[in-house]
């Protein structure tokens, strides 16, 4: 008679809905998620869709997982990092957030985007002002890469802050 205390890799179980919320609620207990971006995590763990699906929609009834509150607090993450409103509605629709959603983070944010970028250009180049077109380019395409639309590149290279 042998006895084994593990099943054999062959022997496992499927996962059950059970298994698959267990590890929605570990991601989602991190930070918060879009469902199309737990949905890919969760395939990657091996959940199959026709189990993630039901599981995500039971989560958004709970309000466990809610795409309006992961984009407020996107938006919010990034501007602290320095990332201007191209960027990161870019990296939201990447995520696959609806584009309603995205402009309406952007807009309830609260943020003065052109003093964001104020503070990122002098935090890279300084409080001095760009002195001709070549240094005012080079800074533009700087604040361009980080997101930031022409107004606020304008606001922040050719105004002085109050």
């Amino acid at each position: 008679m042998t006895r084994r205390s593990k099943p054999r890799p062959d022997e496992e179980s499927a996962p059950t809905a059970s298994d698959c919320r267990r590890a929605a609620m570990d991601l989602l207990a991190r930070r918060e998620h879009a469902r199309a971006e737990l949905e890919h995590k969760l395939a990657v763990k091996g959940f199959e869709a026709s189990l993630i699906a039901p599981v995500l929609d039971q989560l958004i009834d709970e309000r466990l997982l809610d795409e309006s509150r992961f984009a407020e607090s996107f938006v919010a993450s990034r501007a602290r990092r320095g990332q201007g409103t191209v960027r990161i509605a870019g990296d939201l629709r990447q995520r696959g957030v609806d584009t309603a959603l995205i402009d309406t983070a952007l807009a309830g944010a609260q943020i003065d985007w052109a003093e964001v970028a104020r503070q990122v250009r002098a935090g890279k180049f300084g409080t001095q002002l760009p002195a001709d077109y070549r240094e005012w380019a080079r800074q533009a395409r700087f604040l361009q890469y980080r997101g930031f639309t022409m107004d606020q590149i304008h606001a922040a290279l050719d105004e002085t802050p109050d």
